[in-house]
């Protein structure tokens, strides 16, 4: 029987889902996730619980958070103050802006906290910290050449 391997392209419908049964994201209606095995492409715990799957065999699994997008970091919250923020922008929680590190890289950060001469932001992904969910059906196994 041919099974997804190290190296494997594969093609993938799924549907991810929180603990609580609500759905963060799904390929249904949409092309299949294609990604190759190993090439770090996705987290850790989605290729495993591809790995050795057959063509058109369908099977749920359950993701810790250190195998997702790991646990929420206290590092990736700060605070910043209201005054360095564009004249243009009123903060309200649950605002997505987008900033800068020192090294130039760009994030994206979430503002969580609203205060009177400052906001508090969050870098961490939304999906940290939290235990995942996929259904997952293989549609395509190409082998490496």
């Amino acid at each position: 029987m041919h099974k997804v391997k190290e190296g494997s392209t594969v093609k993938v419908h799924y549907t991810g889902k929180l603990k609580d049964g609500s759905v963060f994201d799904s390929s249904e209606g949409r092309d299949p996730l294609a990604f190759t095995m190993g090439a770090g492409m996705m987290i850790p715990g989605f290729e495993n619980g591809v790995m050795g799957m057959t063509l058109n065999e369908e099977k749920s699994v359950t993701i810790q958070p250190k195998d997702a997008y790991g646990e929420v970091r206290e590092d990736m919250i700060a605070q910043v103050e209201k005054k360095l923020l564009p004249k243009e922008i009123d903060p309200k929680i649950g605002m997505e802006l987008m900033s800068q590190t020192p090294d130039g890289q760009q994030l994206i950060v979430k503002i969580i906290e609203v205060k009177e001469d400052a906001i508090l932001v969050d870098a961490n992904h939304a999906l940290a910290g939290k235990e995942l969910t996929f259904d997952i059906k293989v549609v395509e196994i190409t082998d490496p050449k």
